[in-house]
């Protein structure tokens, strides 16, 4: 039965991936990226930010979309004087529609983006592609391009990332904070973890992620025991059987409302 629900997820996410390449052409105009120019950092990185702005009553993916949607993919090969990229996400809005219950953003927000310079003398320009999906009664994948020079420093910019960055999950912790049981299943694992967080809202949702983008994770089934929030989930491979699972890898984060803890790494119970 896993296998079978496995099998429909992935039918359903190459659907909606698959909508009509013309549509996402046409409205590509639905999301707008602002390169901003943040600060330079004691370590000699640059940090940024993208002002992703959607029409009204639009919405994107977090990371994690949820119960179903794609998460943004960035190219930041156009660039120049780049080596590697940090992206830290904001706390995303949890969506419910139709029985889904999605993660993402709507209207505007502004996501800090960490820039690491192969040469820290020589300017900088930030020059990328960005693939998501965006949703209001129906859902189209979309592609924008953004540039913009940075690391000379914009006051004004830096008071919108420097928000952004707030805005992130708190991050306690992991093995000292969540221990986590990996049974076997006929087809992958089944994965129970053990939270000791405070509650972080009236609603909260646990979010698996274990480094594999190709692993089928179920929602998680959430109970609360006092302070220990407990979460079951399976996770099912392509190749629908048992497989090594990495502890130190996983990632759980937990969101409510109002507020997000966020955690690396758990310890075997």
């Amino acid at each position: 039965m896993t296998s079978f629900r496995a099998l429909i997820a992935s039918s359903a996410f190459a659907l909606w991936a698959g909508a009509s390449s013309v549509a996402a052409q046409d409205m590509g105009d639905l999301i707008g990226i602002t390169v901003l120019d943040g600060w330079q950092t004691e370590r000699g990185t640059v940090m940024a930010g993208l002002r992703i702005t959607l029409d009204a009553g639009w919405k994107t993916y977090w990371r994690n979309p949820g119960d179903s949607g794609i998460p943004p993919q960035f190219d930041w090969g156009a660039s120049d004087n780049l080596r590697a990229v940090q992206v830290y996400w904001p706390r995303p809005e949890i969506f419910q529609e139709a029985g889904a219950e999605t993660l993402g953003y709507m209207n505007e927000f502004v996501l800090p983006v960490e820039l690491f310079p192969r040469d820290a003398a020589a300017p900088m320009r930030l020059d990328g592609l960005a693939s998501v999906g965006v949703c209001r009664e129906v859902c189209v994948p979309v592609e924008a391009v953004f540039g913009g020079t940075v690391g000379q420093g914009d006051p004004g910019h830096a008071q919108a990332i420097r928000g952004a960055l707030a805005a992130q999950p708190d991050r306690v912790d992991g093995p000292r904070t969540v221990s986590c049981r990996v049974t076997p299943i006929a087809d992958g694992l089944q994965l129970t973890a053990r939270i000791a967080v405070p509650s972080q809202g009236t609603t909260e949702r646990v979010v698996f992620e274990t480094g594999r983008q190709d692993l089928w994770i179920s929602a998680p089934v959430t109970s609360r025991e006092g302070h220990i929030l407990v979460a079951t989930a399976e996770l099912v491979p392509p190749e629908a059987r048992p497989f090594a699972f990495s502890r130190s890898e996983l990632r759980v984060t937990v969101l409510g409302q109002t507020r997000a803890v966020e955690m690396k790494g758990c310890k075997a119970s």
